[in-house]
């Protein structure tokens, strides 16, 4: 379940251009890459040198790539045990895997007990129908079909995250049903962006913003002698992505993740209706709750995976859940329009009053 390309980095619009020096001794540096996760990432950063900052962005690229490489569920690397190698050794034998994965998988499932189990990284054969069918149809829209219901019960009856065996000890990976298989969509991205910003952290970066799609991690305040705070745009799902007044709000943040899941992006047609990627495992199909659920967290991971989680519960257990768990804060977009928030939420947005002073 990737997610879309929902919030839009205001501070990160002028990426084309050089970096201006502000009144202080930091200068602002920008750049990016886009053979990763699908999705162009943006490094933003305030630094004493381009040197400097060409260190942080190295060390966040290299995170990038190799990160890509172990979640991955379609590619294949000589030498890699990754994803796929676990999804292709299903019901075989377990997979010794890098420490990263562990970390991934450990975290999907604990967070899969701590919430409404909603996400869930073992739905991998609902989900992969999905994207069959979602794929052929865009490739050939007249002809858009929707999976059939008896063959996403069947694939359901192979999802439980609970068959997930992992083995601490050995590094080791099992799933012992052969038609299990893992997607880690929900959780990948936001995990990467974590784990990138603490490693150029520990390598010296104070001042700077990690944008993967809809995952933003603000890294400190902008040192630029001007703000105080971090401008982060949320898009407008009714809006063109490129729209100059595609924003729905704007939230002013430091030291923080931002991250979206909505329906407008990962879509396909069928009988003229519209059917996204966010599958919700106990109708099976898309969830229709909302346009968007945008989520702030202090840890780039929990916000990846609660923005879905949040996407795919009705309104009354979404909001409970996110004011239950300390740090979450969460907006909520309506079909209709109308807009939600926790209360945490409205001293970061700018329609209550916030700014970046």
């Amino acid at each position: 379940m990737k997610k879309t390309i929902a919030v839009v980095l205001l501070a990160a619009l002028m990426l084309a251009l050089p970096g201006c020096t502000p009144k202080n001794e930091y200068t602002r540096y920008a750049d990016s890459f886009y053979d990763t996760f699908d999705t162009l990432v943006q490094v933003v950063a305030y630094t004493k040198s381009e040197q400097e900052f060409r260190q942080y962005f190295a060390i966040i690229e290299e995170t990038f790539q190799k990160l890509h490489r172990l979640y991955t569920i379609y590619e294949s690397y000589e030498g890699l045990n990754n994803l796929k190698t676990i999804n292709d050794n299903a019901g075989i034998a377990p997979v010794e895997v890098e420490q990263e994965i562990i970390d991934l998988i450990l975290f999907a499932k604990e967070w899969h007990g701590r919430t409404a189990g909603r996400t869930n990284i073992a739905l991998g054969p609902v989900l992969k129908l999905w994207h069959h069918y979602r794929e052929e149809g865009l490739y050939d829209p007249p002809n858009a079909e929707l999976p059939p219901l008896e063959a996403l019960q069947e694939a359901a009856r192979h999802t439980s995250i609970d068959e997930v065996i992992v083995d601490t000890e050995k590094n080791t990976v099992f799933l012992p049903d052969p038609k299990m298989s893992l997607d880690v969509g929900a959780v990948a991205k936001g995990f990467a962006a974590g784990l990138a910003a603490q490693k150029a952290m520990a390598a010296g970066m104070e001042s700077g913003l990690i944008s993967a799609g809809g995952n933003v991690y603000a890294i400190g305040r902008p040192l630029d002698g001007v703000r105080e705070r971090w401008t982060i745009g949320v898009h407008n799902p009714e809006k063109s992505i490129v729209d100059g007044d595609g924003l729905l709000d704007t939230i002013f943040v430091n030291d923080a993740a931002i991250v979206t899941s909505g329906d407008y992006q990962r879509y396909y047609i069928v009988d003229g209706q519209v059917y996204h990627h966010l599958i919700d495992p106990e109708t099976l199909m898309p969830a229709t709750h909302y346009r968007a659920v945008t989520v702030v967290a202090y840890d780039s991971a929990v916000a990846d995976y609660m923005s879905t989680e949040l996407f795919l519960l009705p309104f009354s257990e979404s909001l409970v859940l996110a004011e239950s768990i300390d740090g979450v804060e969460a907006l909520w977009v309506f079909p209709d329009g109308r807009i939600e928030v926790t209360e945490g939420m409205k001293p970061m947005l700018k329609s209550y009053g916030a700014t970046n002073e």
